[in-house]
């Protein structure tokens, strides 16, 4: 998966993130998020190369009012949080350009819409056949005319949203050790142990921890700390070597990404699995350290300029961080998200399959303006929790980088579910948004 990975984003004091169980050593369906839309953030200059259609900055306006009814900040998983019908999906403002790419990624997504178990409550396998059907066929135009005809905006919960972004980091590495490149990419321990605890209890289901066998008695694995000085041993196979331990730390961030090798060759690494410790992102922690200077940026970017500052390298500062990821190498089309598909630049989003069904399309008016319009949700990550909690995915390279470390995006997300979710849900009595988006695009 892409990641496992854990968002770099503008929220890079919370240093959330994508792909899979990155945070926690008990996996389960956490808290929705709790996030009020915002249009204070400063804009980065718009993207061109990773640009499917325009993203602009959408008015605060678009953001309809909501009632106690619709909050359920105890609900794990998007049914409990309550769903209401949205605007008609022409109202959104979504472009061809978008919808096209969207489109693309809607289809690679349907294999696995269409057979698995929706986590979310909203929907059941055999709802997205029709929209899948028709997808499998569509031609090249109208995209926008698919969307509308076999999809309906639906709000969970506030629908109130918050967006980071993620991309794939690219860093010097090599196949062997050698001088200069001695920081090790490990893959999965021989000793990591995953238990499935609904298989010993029904309300366990869904939950899941890793750990260590030691004795006949399970327990933890291993922190950071531990595996940084040598814990693992010859228990872990190494799949490369990197160049620089932090941004050995940001790959396992990302959780997946590409080693520059030094004949100029290119090696795609990706998320095995993790440790089971939580994850801790550590820009939260420097900064509750008072360990940013006045006006010091808190971006990524700010975060690395800061651990290089320190005289030990950072070393303590990411051990702070328990979570330790492992990988293993990928060939042929990727990176690859939660959902064993090709993730896509500025059209996948990861998301928390409890809120968010994994292959749904979504659209999200934000006052980040590239973070605004159609997006599929193809990509888990551990610190992606919550109903509305998105992590934009940029691709590689600077330009991704840079707009993914500079993403803290608030505003409204509606999911495009089967035509009649909405109904089935509310047995059939749907309160629409009155005219809530009808000014999504300026």
């Amino acid at each position: 998966m892409i990641r496992r990975s854990i968002a770099v984003a503008g929220v890079a004091l919370a240093m959330a993130g994508c792909a899979g169980p990155q945070a926690g050593s008990v996996e389960s369906a956490p808290a929705p998020s709790k996030v009020a839309p915002s249009v204070e953030s400063e804009r980065l200059p718009a993207p061109t190369s990773l640009t499917p259609g325009p993203r602009r900055v959408i008015p605060r306006a678009v953001t309809p009012p909501v009632t106690p009814p619709y909050l359920a900040p105890d609900a794990v998983n998007a049914a409990g949080a309550g769903v209401r019908a949205g605007p008609a999906f022409a109202a959104l403002g979504a472009t061809e350009a978008e919808a096209q790419a969207a489109l693309a990624a809607f289809r690679i997504s349907c294999p696995s819409l269409v057979r698995r178990t929706d986590r979310s409550g909203l929907t059941r396998p055999a709802d997205w056949t029709p929209a899948c059907t028709a997808a499998a066929g569509w031609g090249r135009s109208d995209a926008l005319g698919f969307f509308a005809r076999y999809l309906e905006p639906v709000t969970i919960g506030s629908g109130q949203a918050f967006a980071t972004g993620y991309y794939e980091p690219e860093i010097a590495g090599s196949r062997t050790r050698q001088p200069g490149y001695a920081v090790p990419i490990y893959g999965r321990p021989a000793d990591l142990v995953d238990v499935d605890l609904g298989q010993f209890a029904a309300d366990l289901k869904g939950r899941k921890i890793r750990g260590q066998v030691k004795d006949g008695t399970l327990g933890l694995y291993p922190d950071r700390a531990a595996i940084v000085a040598g814990g693992l041993g010859d228990r872990a196979p190494v799949v490369a070597w990197a160049k620089d331990p932090i941004e050995m730390f940001f790959l396992q961030v990302q959780g997946s990404g590409l080693l520059r090798l030094p004949d100029g060759g290119i090696m795609r690494v990706g998320y095995a699995t993790q440790n089971g410790r939580d994850y801790t992102g550590i820009g939260k922690y420097m900064k509750d350290r008072g360990l940013f200077a006045t006006g010091q940026s808190t971006s990524m970017q700010g975060i690395i300029a800061r651990l290089r500052q320190e005289p030990d390298g950072g070393t303590a500062i990411m051990n702070a961080n328990k979570s330790f990821v492992f990988f293993r190498e990928l060939g042929g089309a990727g990176p690859l998200g939660a959902m064993g598909y090709p993730v896509m630049g500025r059209t996948t989003v990861a998301a928390d399959p409890a809120f968010t069904p994994l292959g749904a399309p979504l659209f999200l008016a934000m006052d980040h303006g590239e973070a605004s319009g159609l997006w599929v949700a193809q990509d888990t990550g551990g610190a992606i929790k919550g109903a509305n909690r998105f992590d934009t995915y940029w691709g590689s390279g600077a330009e991704a980088r840079t707009v993914a470390g500079g993403m803290s995006a608030r505003g409204q997300a509606w999911l495009l579910l089967p035509i009649g979710t909405a109904a089935r849900l509310s047995g059939g009595a749907v309160n629409g948004e009155a005219g809530g988006a009808a000014a999504a695009r300026p």
